[in-house]
């Protein structure tokens, strides 16, 4: 300790991360005048204007600038590939490169967690949370409010080739709905998303910045968390560096990890909190053996099938002229609209892989657009991509430390496809995306399908699956690997209040502390994380 810098005085909160929980809770922890509050945030300021313009994300993610540039290991069900695995180095964390789609899940999701024994947790405990922080352009009702500093609005764009696959989707037989955020997410919709006016309205636009000019809160950016330093079993403070100094900052209150299903739990681990035999193989000392840290790992694999088409307009080719370029930043200069402010996703669809399913299972993303990946070039024939995904995967993998050196990027497995239900789920999305696609609305446009391609049977089951290892990515939803449980479950790693259980002093506040992932995408369910965990930091204060 003598060898690092002291940050004068003691805090009462330290918070790792100014991500989509971290600003939050930044927020929140900071509203009370006599609470002094640190956070510390690994990447920088938003001042780029790819962070703002809704299309950035193409240019954010694989961009070191934003993205940390994580890669999984070769994955199996993937056929041996290995994928990026974004994820945001900002203030705003993810919520600053991500797809902007405001989406809570379905309410069995959170009773699920009920029913795990997680009091609090059910979908009538959480809905008033999720309206605590919320502004929806639909205006107040049960399901949704205004006020609050999470914008949600209506895209500012539309194709007609969404519609007509939204169109196709209800020849098919899924019905049409306004909101997929009232507790049954199944059907058809635009997606709702995280903008004001056609731009991108990150966690940090929303809770951090405007707070930045109060006395009892410090951001301090550039710094990447080494360990957290323990008296004993409490969290008494951190040690990170910042510019190529070591420092240190004590902390009177609690220590609240809010770095992501990655970055909170590699710090556990550089912590002494951990599988014991892990930590011993890389020379860290044992503070409390904790054999969940890491584990549980769930992600959202989709499979991107694209659609060549005839005599109907896509962003290939209108992207690919100088004029189309043109027209489209006119577009977004004078009026705020048209495909600058397109989410990757414009619509979204939500249905049962098989009629045994008791409740949606796959979800559909649908974009005017085709590329090979995220980085590379449109194609330059016209084709729309739907991608499909299983929304309650059952493969679980884990994140674990390649080495004792905070800078070295950890060891990401998913897992994907790993289990005979998730194979069996991907072979069954391929086939309801086919036949959605046959339907009379899309096939004026002749679609021809280029990926996978026909040559792949919907009669051939091993067939289906290997594709789906062919074409399938991730979606960006890593939750899991702290997850929440009862003391009397090994695996757990915090409890139902985000407690690390067996230390004092310690929370873990982000996605992932879920014990299971939401239907859907999870950056706001992992806001709301952060808005109860925020509560009852404040009634344990009080206490």
């Amino acid at each position: 300790m003598a060898e690092s810098q002291l940050i004068e005085g003691e805090f009462d909160y330290i918070v790792i991360g100014a991500g989509s929980a971290g600003c939050l809770l930044a927020n929140r922890l900071s509203a009370n005048a006599g609470n002094r509050v640190l956070v510390l945030e690994a990447g920088g300021y938003d001042n780029w204007i790819w962070f703002h313009i809704p299309v950035g994300y193409l240019f954010a993610i694989g961009n070191p600038r934003s993205d940390w540039m994580f890669k999984t290991e070769p994955e199996e069900g993937l056929n041996g590939r290995s994928l990026n695995y974004p994820r945001g180095k900002v203030i705003g964390g993810s919520s600053a490169i991500n797809a902007m789609i405001y989406m809570r899940g379905q309410a069995a999701d959170y009773d699920h967690w009920r029913q795990l024994g997680l009091s609090g947790w059910g979908w009538d405990d959480v809905l008033p949370l999720f309206k605590k922080h919320e502004h929806h352009f639909m205006g107040a009702s049960d399901s949704h409010a205004v006020g609050g500093e999470w914008r949600v609005d209506y895209p500012r764009v539309r194709w007609d080739i969404i519609d007509s696959f939204r169109e196709a989707a209800a020849q098919y037989g899924i019905k049409r709905i306004d909101d997929f955020n009232t507790g049954d997410n199944e059907g058809s919709a635009a997606f709702h998303v995280n903008q004001k006016r056609g731009r991108r309205w990150s966690s940090a636009r929303g809770f951090l910045k405007p707070i930045l000019n109060r006395q009892n809160l410090r951001l301090e950016t550039g710094c990447l968390v080494e360990s957290i330093v323990f008296d004993s079993k409490r969290a008494a403070g951190v040690r990170f560096r910042q510019n190529g100094v070591s420092r240190i900052a004590r902390c009177r209150g609690e220590v609240v990890l809010a770095a992501g299903s990655i970055g909170s739990v590699q710090l556990l681990l550089l912590s002494g909190v951990g599988p014991g035999a892990q930590l011993a193989a890389h020379g860290i000392p044992v503070v409390l053996e904790k054999p969940g840290v890491g584990e549980n790992l769930q992600d959202q694999l989709h499979l991107r099938l694209i659609y060549k088409v005839n005599g109907v307009r896509t962003l290939n080719e209108v992207y690919g002229t100088l004029w189309g370029r043109a027209r489209m930043g006119l577009e977004y200069a004078l009026l705020r609209r048209g495909p600058l402010t397109m989410a990757p996703s414009q619509l979204g669809a939500f249905t049962r892989s098989d009629p045994h399913q008791e409740r949606a299972n796959i979800q559909f993303h649908v974009q005017p657009l085709s590329l090979d990946k995220f980085g590379e070039p449109l194609h330059s024939f016209p084709a729309f991509t739907t991608s499909v995904c299983n929304v309650r995967p059952t493969s679980r993998g884990y994140i674990r430390l390649r080495s004792a050196d905070p800078a070295d990027k950890p060891v990401i497995k998913p897992n994907y496809l790993a289990t005979d239900e998730d194979r069996r789920v991907a072979a069954d999305s391929i086939r309801v995306t086919r036949r959605i696609v046959a339907q009379p609305a899309l096939q004026r446009f002749h679609p021809h399908e280029y990926l996978p391609g026909p040559q792949i049977r919907d009669d051939d089951e091993a067939a289906l699956a290997k594709a789906a290892g062919d074409i399938g990515t991730t979606i960006f939803h890593p939750v899991g690997t702290a997850k929440m449980g009862r003391d009397t479950d090994t695996m757990a790693v915090v409890d139902q209040r985000l407690r690390v259980i067996g230390l004092d002093g310690l929370r873990v506040i982000d996605a992932s502390v879920m014990p299971t992932i939401t239907s859907g995408n999870t950056n706001s369910p992992t806001i709301m994380i952060a808005e109860k965990g925020a509560a009852m930091i404040n009634e344990d204060r009080r206490r």
